[in-house]
């Protein structure tokens, strides 16, 4: 069926999603050409006739479609297939047309011929093929001659139906995170909204820590308080309490927090319009800290302070990493795994490295005005008992750094 293609047109822009019967702070036709405009960009630097995204993440990016994400990320249940020079088609799982609706980008809405084992088991094969029959007849109406295609996440079997049909396909998530790490104005806005649901989640989870309650009951806080606002799911359980925090990425359970223990936390919400929010705060479960505790919070405040210092437009990512905070030797084995890294529906590119791991993982590239940036802390000793993981998200600007974030730091503990 055929779908609204026209951004604007003097209408009111609907919403989808957890966010329905609400009012967006911005026009939302304009994120969503925005974002499909650069998506293309993309494409026709790379010289492609389309892209065929199946992350759920590049499908809402190109879209604003939203229909059980999460769920539709464990198969290759749904999709978009972006023309360089004509229509956007919207694979969706079943026939649901009313959740594409009103969605200016969206030309056209097809069902899925599903071929996932699950639901077809070995039927898959034929499936697959009647999917690359419609791929193919996008490519030869609309590319013009031109019969590559960039893909994000495919497997084997289409891939091979794809492939049968002449089309030359081509690596295409780092295409979308190079077309998504560049925010607009208005994506600024709807960022802010998600880190509104995820400080307002942080006070309430702050104002019920007390002796006793789990790691669990505590996060739970912050997944209720993010539903409630509009938000949509969080990415990790990254919380844990006392000698649960060094090393760090242990997930919350049902430890009774106790008097006195650390607590670190890492948000990781995906929040209104599907906007990430990463930050982390450490606390103290009822009692003062001690010295040994804030000397720990000291040193990441200090990592986290210094490293937002040299950011900046038209900064390189070798140079942010070579002028990083020097984590010293005793924290060194323990350190987080990045420097900093992108966020925007998700974390995405860049991801810079401490300077110990550039040789092996890092790579170049230039900060730019529009990108959202979370700068990463751990500090924990190798055999320490505890360890503290703070983190702040920041905006490139013309000028400098501007922090999304505004939930304080513990900074009566320095």
């Amino acid at each position: 069926m055929g779908l609204n293609s026209r951004f604007g047109a003097g209408r009111q822009a609907r919403q989808h999603g957890a966010m329905e019967f609400s009012e967006a702070p911005v026009d939302l036709d304009i994120v969503r050409a925005y974002r499909l405009e650069r998506l293309r960009e993309k494409l026709r630097e790379g010289d492609f006739a389309g892209g065929l995204f199946f992350n759920q993440l590049n499908t809402r990016y190109a879209t604003d479609a939203t229909n059980m994400q999460v769920w539709c990320a464990h198969y290759e249940t749904r999709c978009v297939f972006v023309c360089t020079d004509g229509p956007v088609v919207l694979f969706d799982y079943a026939n649901h047309p009313y959740l594409a609706e009103d969605l200016p980008g969206v030309d056209e809405y097809r069902t899925i011929p599903s071929f996932y084992f699950f639901t077809v088991a070995h039927r898959g094969p034929d499936r697959a093929r009647i999917f690359a029959d419609q791929i193919a007849d996008l490519v030869q109406k609309h590319g013009g001659g031109n019969r590559r295609i960039a893909i994000d996440h495919l497997s084997m079997m289409p891939t091979e139906a794809l492939r049968d049909k002449q089309l030359s396909l081509h690596e295409g998530e780092g295409l979308a995170e190079l077309a998504r790490c560049v925010k607009s104005p208005e994506e600024l806005v709807l960022m802010r909204k998600s880190m509104d649901a995820c400080e307002q989640g942080i006070r309430e989870m702050h104002d019920i820590l007390e002796p006793g309650i789990t790691e669990n009951a505590l996060w739970a806080k912050l997944h209720e308080v993010n539903i409630r606002m509009g938000g949509e799911w969080i990415e990790t359980r990254l919380l844990s309490s006392g000698p649960r925090t060094n090393p760090w990425f242990r997930e919350c359970s049902m430890r009774p927090i106790e008097a006195g223990d650390m607590v670190s936390f890492d948000t990781d919400l995906v929040g209104p319009y599907g906007y990430c929010s990463d930050i982390s705060r450490a606390w103290i479960c009822g009692a003062k800290p001690t010295d040994e505790q804030r000397r720990l919070y000291a040193k990441a405040f200090e990592q986290i302070e210094h490293n937002i210092g040299i950011l900046g437009p038209g900064r390189s990512f070798r140079d942010v990493t070579m002028e990083a905070w020097a984590i010293p030797e005793e924290f060194l084995s323990n350190r987080y795994a990045s420097c900093m890294h992108g966020v925007g529906l998700a974390d995405e590119y860049p991801s810079i490295k401490h300077r110990a791991d550039f040789d092996a993982k890092g790579y170049d590239g230039v900060f730019e005005p529009g990108m959202v940036v979370c700068v990463e802390s751990f500090i924990g000793a190798e055999g320490g008992r505890e360890g503290v993981k703070l983190e702040e998200q920041v905006i490139i600007t013309e000028t400098g750094v501007e922090r999304m974030s505004s939930y304080p730091f513990e900074t009566d503990w320095l």
